[in-house]
């Protein structure tokens, strides 16, 4: 990738950095890719496309150390769930064998599983070197018939957020717009509902969450065309042209595809969120709003009242025993807001949120939500985190899985809120396994149980105070002399 294409990316017209500043996002600078290089956001955007072979150009350790990060599911296609890669070695580097290696692993990956789709991910050894993936991906493409995607996103290049938005812009540039979508199948359309189109971008899906938002959003006659990239299918991917109306989950991944498809194709889109009652709601009523169709606003609020009324009052025993509970929110992005409307919505304190990774936007919701002297967070490092635990006197750290050993070396209840987790909090029947999740953390025995001295310091502390105690009290001496003198005087 070429500089220029860089800085493009960096200057990204739709977001709030421009605006503040005019300068674009952050450009790179050493050690900027210690949260995650620009290879690394590109393979996690795009890994839960769930039939193409994802194959990785590079030395095995960017594979092996990066490989099945996020806990993204698929409803079908587990080709996404096999590492692939070139496995570059010294010899190849110094032999000029790079490109030949990834020639022959695509035409492996063809023949072995037959994929709907290969992407080709650039590390940085053979950027370096100066392998053209490009030229070698329209090489087998036209050799094999098989779309071969290049996504030229090496490492160095910058940090994890860079790698979102080339992702992103690979997929506008090499697979959208390629097919019209299906049609719908006989039976499906429902009399006098009309069906929408429409693409949810920066949403994947962890441990099946979006299952809990489809069956609502069908219920409406709203189709989601695609997932950029839960569960997603390459086919899906090449129709998000079509789409009525473009929901944004997550404005720090790739707002850049959301900002090219209304320039490309007049799609408008919106920045919502599914976590919590109230933003699952005007994520709804934004569709609704969007898309102009008076009938599906009126069933909209239907479903909201019916769907509001049922969780309001399955939530309410979880209420009782989590309303007032102070937590600390560690995470970014869409989360470092959505999830504050979550807690809010259980009857929690929100002490303070993380916003490392947040947009300026997030961070107008965050005051918004938490009124204008929120506390945010920009450097999370154990002790500072600590420090706010003790001092807020929080009861629950809720952040991703690098704080997890921090919060139970010293004894903090935690909840993992990031990609790794295994429940899923979107929509509203996911607020009710939030609830359970926050009350299962809280009130664990074990917090009680690590928090009491340990026996052989309990015998220790026992023996001191013993051992105080005599040095307090007069010896056997003392107390006959005491006596005698008490005997003369009478």
């Amino acid at each position: 990738m070429k500089a220029k294409d860089i800085a493009e990316l960096l200057d990204e017209p739709a977001c709030a950095h421009n605006t503040k500043s005019k300068s674009g996002c952050a450009k790179p600078k050493p050690g900027a890719t210690a949260g995650g290089c620009a290879f690394d956001g590109a393979q996690i955007a795009l890994l839960p496309i769930a039939d193409v072979a994802h194959i990785v150009h590079g030395s095995i350790a960017c594979a092996g150390s990066s490989w099945d990060n996020r806990g993204t599911r698929s409803s079908g296609e587990t080709l996404y769930r096999i590492g692939m890669t070139t496995d570059l070695t010294e010899q190849d580097v110094i032999m000029g064998r790079g490109e030949k290696r990834l020639f022959h692993s695509i035409k492996q990956a063809i023949d072995d599983y037959s994929p709907a789709a290969v992407f080709v991910y650039n590390t940085c050894v053979p950027a370096l070197v100066g392998d053209d993936i490009g030229a070698v991906c329209k090489a087998a493409e036209k050799r094999w018939s098989v779309p071969v995607v290049p996504v030229d996103a090496a490492g160095f290049y910058g940090t994890k957020n860079l790698g979102n938005r080339i992702a992103g812009d690979s997929m506008v540039r090499y697979v959208v717009g390629k097919r019209e979508p299906d049609p719908l199948p006989p039976g499906s359309e429902r009399e006098g509902i009309a069906v929408h189109d429409v693409n949810l971008i920066g949403e994947y899906n962890i441990a099946g969450e979006l299952w809990h938002v489809l069956p609502l959003l069908d219920e409406l006659g709203i189709r989601v065309l695609c997932t950029l990239s839960g569960d997603a299918r390459f086919h899906e991917v090449q129709t998000m042209h079509s789409a009525e109306v473009n929901m944004m989950v997550c404005s720090k991944a790739m707002i850049n595809v959301a900002r090219k498809l209304r320039e490309a194709y007049g799609t408008p889109w919106f920045e919502g969120s599914f976590y919590g009652v109230s933003d699952m709601s005007h994520a709804l009523r934004e569709f609704a709003r969007l898309i102009g169709d008076d009938d599906l606003a009126a069933r909209t609020e239907a479903l909201i009242a019916r769907e509001e009324k049922r969780i309001d009052e399955a939530l309410e025993p979880w209420r009782k025993r989590l309303r007032g509970k102070r937590a600390l929110l560690y995470t970014g992005g869409v989360k470092s807001w959505s999830v504050i409307s979550a807690l809010q919505d259980l009857g929690m304190h929100v002490v303070a949120t993380g916003t490392k990774k947040s947009t300026e936007d997030d961070k107008a919701r965050i005051r918004e939500l938490m009124g204008e002297e929120a506390r945010m967070i920009e450097d999370g490092n154990p002790r500072a985190l600590i420090n706010i635990v003790r001092d807020e006197k929080v009861d629950v750290l809720i952040a991703g899985g690098r704080n997890m050993y921090t919060a139970l070396k010293a004894r903090i209840p935690f909840l993992d809120i990031n990609q790794e987790r295994d429940f899923g909090y979107e929509g509203y029947a996911g607020m009710i396994e939030l609830a359970r999740q926050l009350a299962l953390t809280l009130e664990s025995p074990i917090w009680e149980a690590v928090r009491r001295p340990s026996p052989w310091a309990a015998r220790k502390a026992a023996a001191a105070a013993d051992e105080t105690a005599s040095a307090d009290r007069p010896g056997q001496q003392d107390v006959a002399e005491s006596v005698a003198e008490a005997g003369a005087g009478a």
